[in-house]
């Protein structure tokens, strides 16, 4: 036995309380930053050392593995190895996964089974669409399966689904949920969903096996109990059935993950649950200062949901006031972060991985990526992909690629096929079969495919005409691309290609609405930087940006490190802190978000998230909103985000618009000079002198020409005839030409 004091002497009186608690339903109402993985794991030390429990009938559980580590090194340091080695602590997945390996049998399974993790399961769920005849286009599998996992997490069946299917779409589910379901069981897997649903499965159909789990684990204690979905309430609700030792730790004003399935109503409705629960609020806050404390919680406190109110307080003194900061527009709001970041840096008294910048969409972190890196600053993007590197960024700039040089095989090859038109794998091999017998790029073996008379002979012709046809179009896009390019605006050309290739639709249909959506965001804000180039001339605003955002792309310098700028959604900030925290973005339509605005409950969820990231901070919290926002190359006023109306104005520091300014004018000036001379540089006439006549030489295939008519082009072959040179030649955007080299008048084009 431990003395109780060695185990209390580092807890305030409210986790005391906690920990000492008599047996039963307890519930821990728990604040940022107020210790609630010390009152977690002081709680089992007490009831082992203390109370005299055996720590072989208490189970832990957590939402993450790191959380789980968390948990156990402080307990080992608490009780000793031997005794933290007998407790039962993980995450609810690999708890379940363990109830399983014993007892699946019960439910005709066997106990080797596999566990499919995400892509396993799109492999599965493309094999259900090719067994029932259903096209990928029009039924895309991540949306399908998004829809099952819903259903699986409200312990929803397949015949369920189907029985109350009102949609296509829900029918069309329907048939593909009972498919998989069968798929995973002739593979002996499950998924990441069936091992809760399975466990309540067994539970709920084999009660014998139940009472075992039931008289083993006498204690149960979980971590974010806000963020429990059904299934996992439903767990806990069996386990805990029989001794009622169930404590729960949580914050309902940390609820945010209603996406991923995640019900607040499990911790609102606890005390219902168990009428003689002793509900503790941790309201000390050991993270931030109070002057941060108090603008959190004026917007929390206008929440329209119902919750236990708490006043959070801390010893850590005032602290700077929160500073609201105005920027013209997003590139302005994110150059004032980086100016600000600059001048904490130059002090000396914070370091880059002290510091956070969180945003409400990922779209937001290309403003912020750049201003970041005009100012050399490092960052990290965490849990994400770099703006440029996404992949519908990356396929976007793709066909741009292609806008400005078809011969840029990469590019090609990377849209050949997206948004999916029917080129298979097989009908791309045979193209660069073609192209590299020839010696020539990809776009000059689709010319030579539309030249030749007859189809058959061609890469899939005959049987596989329809793929010939397929492939005729797409270099009809192209050269339609370069036409469109050479008279339309950087902004205008986007708008065209983006409508043109249905990149909206094609992202829903692959993602589907909600991940789209978001994807579709990133494609706009991609359309938003055409902006900054409006005022060059149309020939080179493609070119210029093209290379600019090369530049970016290619920085490989900014590794992961721990020293650099935390770049994060509010949504993966969840349950970090920093010393230094930056809200950008705090603007009716972002945070709040648009989806959220008819709905009180997605409202409240917004108004959650703003209070997550506010109380990530220690010392100094930044919110930044901006005067104009640009949305599908349309800049509109913005209107400020309703939770800044919430905070009483003594709360906040409003910096002067024209001091930061002037922090700024000597970045400007330079971005400023730099985009004249480019642009000067760009518009002069050049000062080589034409080419006198034409060069004896003799041409060969893959060899770069330029023709007085036919503009740029690539030979295709070239052959003697009657003295003369017959060059075949491919031109951008004007198909394959047979010229002689007497009459052509061609030139190297790299002369």
């Amino acid at each position: 036995m431990t003395d109780s004091a060695a185990i209390l002497s580092a807890l305030n009186p409210a986790q005391q309380q906690a920990v000492t608690v008599d047996p039963g339903p307890v519930l821990v109402l728990a604040g940022p930053g107020s210790g609630k993985t010390r009152v977690l794991t002081h709680r089992v030390a007490y009831l082992i050392g203390v109370q005299g429990v055996d720590p072989h009938t208490i189970l832990a559980v957590t939402f993450t593995n790191k959380a789980a580590r968390e948990m156990r090194d402080r307990l080992v340091a608490l009780i000793g190895a031997g005794q933290s080695a007998a407790l039962t602590v993980g995450t609810f997945h690999s708890i379940c996964a363990r109830f399983l390996r014993r007892d699946i049998v019960h439910l005709g399974r066997e106990r080797d089974f596999a566990i499919y993790d995400t892509d396993d399961q799109l492999r599965v769920m493309k094999r259900v669409l090719r067994d029932l005849n259903l096209d990928e286009k029009k039924h895309p599998p991540r949306a399908i399966h998004a829809a099952i996992s819903r259903a699986k997490n409200e312990l929803i069946t397949p015949s369920d689904y189907s029985r109350h299917a009102r949609s296509y779409f829900e029918e069309v589910t329907a048939r593909c949920f009972a498919r998989y379901q069968e798929l995973l069981r002739d593979s002996n897997a499950l998924d990441f969903d069936d091992l809760l649903v399975e466990t309540v499965r067994l539970f709920d159909h084999h009660p014998t096996v139940l009472e075992r789990y039931q008289e083993r684990y006498r204690f149960l204690l979980a971590d974010e109990y806000q963020d429990t979905n059904r299934a996992q309430y439903v767990l806990l609700k069996q386990l805990a059935a029989r001794h009622r030792n169930i404590f729960v730790v949580g914050d309902e004003d940390q609820s945010v993950y209603a996406f991923r399935g995640a019900d607040i109503r499990n911790i609102l409705s606890f005390e219902q649950d168990y009428p003689d629960a002793q509900v503790i609020l941790l309201e000390q806050n050991y993270r931030s200062t109070q002057a941060i404390l108090d603008v959190a919680q004026a917007v929390i406190n206008r929440s329209a949901q119902r919750r236990r109110e708490k006043r959070l307080w801390t010893h850590n003194g005032a602290g700077a006031k929160v500073q609201l900061i105005e920027g013209y527009d997003q590139d302005e709001e994110a150059q004032l972060v980086a100016a600000e970041i600059a001048r904490l840096l130059a002090s000396g008294a914070y370091q880059p991985g002290d510091i956070a910048i969180m945003y409400r969409t990922n779209a937001q972190s290309r403003a912020v990526e750049e201003a970041l890196l005009a100012r050399q600053l490092r960052y990290v993007i965490v849990g994400g992909t770099r703006f440029y590197e996404r992949k519908e960024i990356k396929d976007a700039l793709a066909y741009l690629r292609l806008a400005l040089n078809p011969f840029d095989d990469i590019s090609l090859s990377r849209v050949l096929n997206w948004p999916a038109r029917g080129i298979g794998q097989r009908t791309q091999e045979d193209l660069e079969r073609r192209a590299g017998a020839a010696a020539v790029p990809l776009y000059v073996a689709l010319q030579m495919l539309a030249a030749e008379t007859d189809p058959a002979s061609s890469a899939g012709g005959g049987a596989g005409g329809r793929a010939r046809n397929v492939l005729l179009g797409f270099l009809s896009l192209i050269d339609e691309m370069i036409a469109q390019r050479q008279r339309l605006t950087l902004g205008a050309l986007m708008e065209w290609l983006f409508a043109q290739v249905g990149f909206r639709e094609a992202l829903q249909r692959e993602y589907g609405e909600e991940e789209g959506e978001d994807r579709w965001n990133n494609v706009l804000e991609l359309r938003n930087v055409a902006e900054n180039y409006a005022t060059l001339p149309i020939e080179s605003q493609l070119p210029t940006f093209l290379e600019e955002v090369a530049l970016v792309s290619d920085i490989d310098t900014l590794q992961e490190e721990r020293d650099a700028i935390t770049c994060i959604t509010l949504h993966q900030a969840k349950g970090l802190e920093f010393p230094v925290v930056f809200l950008v973005g705090l603007e009716e339509g972002l945070l709040p978000h648009a989806r959220s605005t008819d709905d009180r409950d997605a409202l409240d969820e917004e108004r959650r998230l703003f209070y997550v990231g506010a109380t990530r901070a220690k010392e100094r919290l930044y919110l930044l909103h901006a005067f104009r926002r640009t949305t599908y190359g349309r800049a509109d006023i913005a209107t400020p985000s309703r939770f800044l109306h919430d905070i009483p104005p003594d709360l906040l520091q409003r910096t002067p618009k024209r001091g930061y300014a002037a922090q700024q004018s000597s970045l400007f000036t330079n971005r400023a000079a730099i985009a004249r001379e480019q642009r000067q540089e760009r518009t002069q006439p050049s000062r080589r002198s034409a080419p006198d006549g034409p060069r004896d030489v003799a041409f060969f295939a893959g060899q770069k020409v330029r023709h007085a008519q036919f503009g740029e082009g690539i030979v295709v072959s070239s052959k003697l005839v009657e003295g003369d040179e017959e060059v075949t030649v491919a031109f951008v955007g004007k198909g394959v030409k047979r010229l002689l080299a007497s009459f052509a008048n061609l030139q190297r084009a790299d002369d």
